[in-house]
């Protein structure tokens, strides 16, 4: 058994808990817990008299009901259900008999609740297990008090405490009014994994029951007594900003409240890491009804200029920097070419082994292509929306936020007040991968409900949503491989770029399996904003990567798995360099377990099959993408995919986020592209960004998992990026074609520099 320090009190054991883990939102009720037809099984307890804190996680019921506080936001990772399975199967507590309380946001209690990166149950992983054990411990230590007996004498099992001698027997709610005034224990004992009862078995969503009930969870549900509708109104391009308006027509309009300005960041003030706004001036529209504030929000007339090149000052978690923001207006066909200009030039090393120089110059063979993306839009399906009330007593805001840590203290800067004074309710999340973490439409939220001296709830039309800003970046890569006359690889140079971001990965695969290996980088600057996309930069590097070793590997005759397991086997046994990210075996792992249940050897009649695999957030990924043809369109009709994340909590709820991905990514790879003219996004809602439709998406979708015993790494993020490259290397497979550019639905052909 595992033994942790809990550290002696209360306070230290709550702040120890939270600091270690990380978490997210838990928020069931017992009966949602249940598949269908449970329910008429199992005897449901009434809800306790009364309740017994235990630590800041959990409480017991008089009855033994067990209640878990959850930290963190839910938007569809399944933890709300995975995470207190976490904390039952420690504090050995039957499922059935367990409900959950969201949390609100609370620093002091919850330490840094945060959602992104894939990073949930891995920062919480020893903490919630810490809380449920140590809450096992002392109903056992209220036992044996009350029994007179040794505590090693006591037995647990499913919410029961049994002294067998002395034939003592009492459920946690008997023994919890006793067990909540003793003192935290200085050490507990964690289960042996092979003892775990819980975590490894599948559970059903514990809030499906809700949602398909319309109950209401999330952000543009929440509703306030007296609260009013605002929308903004922003520039139409990036590059431009606000210069006057005239509101005249919008105040006689139905139902209008005010109508005024707000500028959401001074330009003063020093910026957190995650305050990306691209405009801080804006006109505010207040009224009674969505409705008529949408329809007011057209007679609102305002005129734009452009801005000169600007800097803010940047806090970056600690560092201090000033970030450059150039004036004009950018158009894509313009990045483009820069793109290709600056990978033409010489840029800045990350990383080199060897000699790649030499060895280029001497190699038998040379592959060099060239890749690109485009912008990309997150499309969350529920809009931006937040609930504020500012009052003289503090500030109360509601709704789907994925860093409330990093909000809070601009809301409070820029309200000019406490920090304490700032209460934030955290709801579900219609969608979040990464937009959310930027908490924008909040402080907007705050600053309207101030001005108008009124409960407001914000909401941004699709429209709004989109234009806004925060989108994954716009990149470029340049690849070259170098092979010997025995057709070995003996070279390997990356270079990398984007705008306003380079999307490098130094020190990942194949770095550490070849000799001479060089990777630069460069970035362009620019006024667009951007910020986290589901697997930030790795969504870009995977596909690119490994769609360039599949040439490489074709070029050198070789099988693109056996290929690279090849260079996997070198970085196992003979590694070059010290800093390689990621773990060889366990990436191999994948790939074999992937050639396994795909048969990849046994291509069926009329399909073509395209591998890939990829280490990020911990965690490690494979897929093997099957495309048929539907006359002279590819159609994916399967994807096999294989995933080391450690240990897998729920793995009805693994395999939904690993599918999820996958979905996601066949959509983006095929049709993702926000493009810009003047300035000006020229997609602006669905009608013209062309999201994934059901018909398009794999009719099949396989979810093997590495079976071990490693603590749990991430899972939202890691089968996102392999699927790019996958799908890729089928398509050439199905026309023939090789694709360098996404989305490979336009079928242009590549921007080689």
């Amino acid at each position: 058994m595992t033994i942790l320090k809990t550290q002696i009190g209360r306070r230290a054991f709550i702040k120890n808990t939270s600091l270690a883990s990380g978490g997210l939102v838990l928020g069931f009720s017992i009966l949602n817990s249940c598949g269908p037809g449970d329910t008429k099984k199992m005897a449901v307890k009434e809800m306790p008299k009364e309740w017994f804190e235990i630590n800041a996680y959990l409480k017991i019921g008089d009855n033994g009901l067990v209640t878990i506080m959850a930290p963190n936001p839910e938007f569809g990772q399944g933890v709300i259900t995975s995470m207190p399975m976490i904390v039952a199967d420690e504090l050995d507590v039957d499922w059935k008999d367990v409900l959950v309380e969201q949390a609100n946001f609370d620093a002091d209690e919850y330490g840094w609740q945060f959602t992104g990166g894939s990073q949930g149950i891995r920062r919480r992983w020893e903490g919630l297990r810490l809380a449920g054990a140590t809450a096992k411990q002392m109903l056992k230590e209220a036992a044996a008090q009350t029994w007179q007996v040794a505590v090693e004498e006591i037995e647990v099992s499913e919410g029961m405490l049994t002294h067998e001698a002395s034939k003592n027997s009492a459920g946690y709610g008997e023994m919890a009014s006793i067990a909540a005034g003793l003192e935290i224990p200085e050490e507990v004992q964690l289960k042996d994994i092979k003892d775990f009862t819980i975590i490894g078995t599948s559970k059903k969503s514990v809030e499906n029951q809700k949602i398909i009930t319309g109950k209401p969870l999330f952000g543009v549900d929440y509703e306030s007594e007296g609260a009013l509708i605002a929308m903004v109104e922003h520039p139409p391009a990036f590059g431009l900003q606000l210069k006057s308006y005239d509101d005249s027509q919008v105040r006689k309009m139905p139902g209008i409240i005010d109508v005024f300005k707000i500028k959401t960041l001074q330009k003063d003030m020093t910026r957190g890491y995650f305050d990306t706004n691209a405009f801080t001036d804006l006109v505010a529209i207040v009224g009674n009804t969505t409705w008529e504030v949408m329809n007011a929000k057209k007679q609102l007339k305002a005129e734009w200029e452009p801005f000169s090149d600007t800097s803010f000052k940047m806090d970056r978690f600690g560092t201090q920097m000033n970030v450059e923001v150039p004036g004009g207006l950018e158009n894509t066909d313009d990045h483009y070419a820069q793109m290709n200009v600056m990978a033409a030039k010489s840029a800045t090393t990350a990383r080199k082994d060897g000699n790649p120089e030499a060895a280029f110059k001497g190699a038998a063979k040379v592959i060099e292509r060239s890749y690109t993306c485009p912008f990309l839009a997150h499309n969350c399906m529920e809009p931006m929306n937040f609930y504020a009330h500012v009052t003289e007593d503090g500030a109360k805001l509601a709704g789907p936020l994925q860093a409330p840590a990093l909000t809070e203290g601009t809301v409070a800067a820029r309200l000019n007040i406490p920090i304490e004074k700032v209460d934030i309710e955290l709801t579900r999340m219609g969608g979040g991968f990464g937009r959310r973490a930027y908490g924008h439409y909040a402080v907007e939220a705050a600053l309207i409900s101030q001005q108008a001296n009124a409960p407001i709830k914000l909401v941004y039309s699709r429209e709004d949503d989109m234009t806004f800003g925060i989108y994954r970046p716009s990149y470029h890569a340049t690849y070259r491989a170098a092979l010997d006359e025995n057709n070995n690889l003996i070279a390997f140079h990356v270079k990398a770029g984007g705008v306003p971001e380079s999307p490098l990965f130094a020190n990942r695969f194949p770095a550490g399996t070849v000799d001479n290996y060089l990777a630069e980088q460069w970035e362009i600057n620019s006024n667009i904003t951007i910020g986290a996309f589901r697997a930030p930069r790795s969504n870009f590097m995977a596909g690119v990567e490994q769609a360039f070793l599949d040439e490489v590997a074709e070029a050198a005759g070789k099988d693109p798995i056996d290929f690279r397991l090849e260079l996997l086997e070198r970085a196992k046994n003979n590694p070059v360099g010290e800093n390689n990210e990621y773990e060889p075996d366990r990436l191999a792992g994948v790939l074999k377990l992937v050639r396994e249940k795909s048969n990849w050897n046994e291509v069926p009649s009329g399909v073509h099959r395209g591998v890939s695999a990829y280490f990020c957030h911990n965690s490690y990924a494979a897929h093997v993408v099957d495309v048929v043809m539907d006359g002279n369109t590819p159609r994916v009709n399967k994807v096999v995919c294989a995933v080391d994340c450690g240990i897998v909590i729920n793995p009805d709820a693994a395999t939904n986020m690993a599918e999820g991905a996958i979905v996601d990514a066949v959509g983006n790879a095929m049709y993702g592209e926000l493009t810009f003219q003047d300035g000006r996004p020229e997609q602006n809602n669905f009608d013209r960004y062309k999201i994934i439709r059901h018909s398009e998406a794999p009719k099949e979708i396989e979810v093997h998992f590495v079976k071990n015993d490693i603590d749990p790494t991430g899972l939202g993020e890691p089968p996102f990026p392999p699927v790019f490259g996958a799908l890729a290397n089928a398509l050439y497979k199905a026309t023939g074609r090789r694709h360098y550019q996404q989305p490979f639905a336009t079928d242009r052909p590549p921007l080689v520099g």
